[in-house]
């Protein structure tokens, strides 16, 4: 009986996992902008190979292999959305009329990453209005 509700645990996390990635898939293709398909494949490939690895721990039982996968699950979640965000900034970077269809900040901006030289913080306004 634990078995069953074991296969079944592990087959629905799977079956999530490939709908996830089935969906990414679809939204790369389907959407229109070069940021809405990055957002797409960034978002739910991550979230796909989540749902599957842990779909195959779940099969397997907690073994070193399922460490491993926990390992990679780790890898997967910290790099992954760090591409995406790379593979973005490379389109706002060098698609000139992407301003023209989307809502971004001015490229000057972004490079320069501008920074108020005095700044303030809150506890120093408190400070200053005791005194």
């Amino acid at each position: 009986m634990l078995d069953i509700i074991r296969f079944v645990i592990s087959a629905a996390l799977t079956l999530a996992g490939l709908f996830c990635l089935l969906s990414g898939v679809v939204g790369v293709y389907k959407f229109r902008y070069a940021l809405s398909r990055v957002h797409a494949a960034a978002l739910l490939d991550t979230v796909g190979i989540l749902l599957m690895l842990l779909g195959v721990i779940v099969a397997t039982g907690f073994t070193v292999a399922s460490l491993k996968m926990l390992v990679v699950i780790a890898f997967l979640w910290l790099t992954s959305p760090v591409a995406g965000h790379l593979i973005g900034r490379l389109e706002v970077t060098i698609n000139d009329e992407l301003s023209r269809d989307a809502d971004v900040l001015d490229q000057d901006y972004v490079e320069q990453e501008k920074v108020p030289e005095t700044t303030t913080t809150p506890a120093d306004d408190t400070q200053e209005e005791a005194q």
